[in-house]
């Protein structure tokens, strides 16, 4: 039985672009009865709401605002599928002795890490009440190993990872079954300035539906990712090592 049917309903953050937008496509294209579409501005989504003859619900959520957090689990009490996606890279590349990291690492774990775990304690309700449903949080390969390009990013996407973990232990007893994405460099605004081959939203998108499908708990949906993510489960140690032999010799 395919994971995406047509009594689907699946609330999918940041919807509005990137790996966001092309889950909205991927789920439609899949049979999805409803995917409710939130983004900070939801006049962002007119277009794709017009597309989908009624199949789009868009919702205005900033996921830092619990007012809106809550209002959007009110406004969506048929969900079966949360889609935690909506993210933040407020800083790239500067000195280990910057700052500026401080602050960018606030922003990033408001967005990165607080905003998916509100979520998911608004939604955990909601989906036990709709049979257990599914959880997945869009973290990042620079969650499993420290890019110091990105140093703050990594270290939300890292706490992401942990907070997965947890609510995959904490709703195990409602029956939601809870998955970890972990993509590399995909080709959406967040990564422009990042110089790397870089997977299609499209793509990374439908390899996560597949890894959803295939049950899996840690998902790597794209070249990079596919490579990074087995070593990371075999040996954390090693992939650690490897990025540092990377970052080495980038810089001479």
């Amino acid at each position: 039985m395919s994971f995406v049917t047509p009594g689907t309903v699946a609330f999918v953050t940041g919807a509005n672009r990137g790996i966001g937008r092309a889950l909205v496509d991927a789920l439609l294209a899949r049979g999805a009865a409803k995917v409710y579409a939130a983004a900070r501005r939801p006049d962002t989504l007119s277009a794709l709401v017009a597309e989908s003859r009624g199949r789009v619900v868009p919702v205005a959520l900033d996921v830092t605002r619990p007012d809106q957090v809550r209002d959007a689990a009110a406004q969506a009490p048929d969900v079966t599928l949360l889609l935690n996606n909506a993210g933040a890279v407020a800083k790239l590349g500067a000195p280990f002795t910057d700052i500026g990291w401080l602050d960018a690492g606030r922003e990033e774990f408001e967005v990165n890490v607080l905003g998916p775990l509100a979520l998911t304690q608004a939604f955990a309700p909601v989906l036990a009440r709709n049979g257990g449903g599914t959880v997945a949080n869009v973290s990042s390969v620079a969650g499993l190993v420290a890019f110091d390009l990105i140093l703050s990013y990594s270290a939300s996407k890292a706490a992401l990872h942990s907070v997965t973990q947890a609510t995959r232990a904490s709703l195990k007893g409602q029956g939601t079954y809870v998955a970890g994405i972990y993509p590399g460099p995909v080709d959406t605004d967040m990564a422009k300035a990042i110089e790397m081959a870089k997977a299609t939203p499209a793509a990374a998108a439908n390899a996560i539906l597949d890894g959803l499908e295939a049950g899996d708990e840690e998902i790597f949906p794209d070249p990079y990712s596919r490579e990074a993510g087995p070593q990371f489960l075999a040996g954390p140690k090693t992939l650690e090592r490897q990025q540092l032999a990377v970052e080495t010799a980038a810089a001479h």
